[in-house]
């Protein structure tokens, strides 16, 4: 194999590749970066037995061939080299990768081609074209909400289920948190299998790596999620996953309950007041009491040895709740996903969801579970 690439057209596929490899565990050809020349192109190929990534780039191919190299140790002395020409040939004799620019010479071993397996191809029938910057809120919107114990099974993957009428919704949930995203898109529902479709949250980081906000083709089989640029230059392929995912309607539907309370707080002075709440929070007692009444929320906390915090807010109040908890990183970091000027929270109980949503943040809520407040101890987190 014998071959000139570009460094500035090679380099964000490298990296990319370089981003789904494991480090140092694992079989020496899963750490391996494979370089295929054929044609007037490059294949830039990489995975860690479940993730895979593919790439082709442009190149001047005098011996067409493929290689596996060290991932890492390549791809960081191709990111540290200048802009220009970069000359790579397999020395076969030797077991080793030439890699060339101008007077600087470097020698990198390599893998046999025994070693290699094909990667999964990109079905191209009943693909839809969906947008990436749309795909990369969906997943900064919901992932937060997403279990980071891989032992706890459907609740560390991402959900994605259709509806009715071209209705899709997004979810995650982690036992006292859950996000969802409504929308409409015909030919993704269309596509969709009825029991939705589930992605391990570990798996997520690097999709997110991969998107950007082009517009992306995406296919689905029983058991891989595709995607691929419009181009058709570069594709990620991630397994699916099969646990059976909760009803989560059980515990959304009680939002809608006649003796539901509802409170109404202008986000950002209550994200503010929070942040300081916060500063008196300790390990026993990471909570924010909320004191509720027609026109205000009392706001405290009262660390041992920290001291304690009390601030007012206006708020717009109807219910029969007078006081509630929450972790207060917690709801913090909600209301930190959403645009809304006010958010709306809708309280079922001094122990039941909470929902979160906003007039501009449309088909999106969130829901936090209380913390139970009891004389003997400050709280305990009751699961979803």
């Amino acid at each position: 194999m014998k071959l000139v690439f570009v460094k500035e057209q090679i380099i964000e596929g490298l990296q990319k590749a370089a981003a789904i490899i494991p480090a140092k565990t694992g079989a020496a050809y899963l750490r391996s970066v494979w370089l295929k020349a054929e044609g007037e192109n490059v294949s830039i190929m990489a995975t860690d037995a479940n993730i895979e990534f593919s790439g082709s780039y442009p190149a001047q191919v005098a011996e067409p061939g493929l290689v596996g190299v060290q991932g890492r140790a390549f791809v960081d002395l191709v990111r540290q080299l200048p802009a220009g020409n970069i000359q790579v040939t397999l020395d076969a004799a030797s077991g080793t990768l030439l890699l060339e620019q101008g007077r600087r010479k470097y020698k990198l071993p390599v893998n046999d081609q025994v070693w290699f397996q094909n990667f999964s191809e990109f079905p191209a029938e009943g693909a839809v074209v969906w947008s990436g910057d749309f795909l990369q809120d969906l997943l900064e919107r919901v992932a937060f909400c997403i279990g980071d114990d891989d032992a706890m099974d459907a609740i560390a993957c991402l959900y994605i289920k259709p509806v009715e009428n071209g209705r899709i919704e997004v979810c995650g949930l982690n036992g006292h948190q859950f996000a969802l995203v409504g929308f409409t898109h015909d030919e993704l529902a269309a596509r969709l299998p009825k029991e939705g479709v589930l992605v391990q949250k570990k798996y997520l980081q690097e999709l997110k790596k991969w998107l950007g906000g082009d517009e992306i083709e995406l296919n689905i089989t029983d058991k891989r999620l595709y995607l691929r640029t419009l181009d058709g230059r570069e594709m990620l392929s991630l397994p699916r996953a099969t646990y059976q995912y909760p009803d989560y309607m059980v515990f959304l539907s009680k939002l809608n309950a006649e003796n539901s309370s509802a409170l109404q707080l202008d986000r950002k002075e209550c994200v503010d007041a929070l942040g300081r709440i916060s500063i008196f929070n300790t390990d026993n007692d990471r909570c924010t009491y909320m004191d509720l009444s027609e026109g205000e929320a009392v706001l405290s906390a009262q660390g041992q040895d920290v001291g304690s915090a009390n601030e007012s807010l206006e708020a717009v109040y109807r219910g029969n709740i007078p006081r509630i908890a929450f972790p207060t990183r917690n709801l913090m970091d909600i209301m930190g996903h959403f645009i809304s000027a006010r958010l709306d929270l809708i309280l079922t109980g001094p122990e039941g969801p909470c929902g979160v949503t906003g007039k501009d943040d449309p088909d999106y809520t969130v829901i936090i579970m209380p913390m139970k407040i009891a004389d003997t101890t400050y709280y305990s987190e009751e699961d979803v």
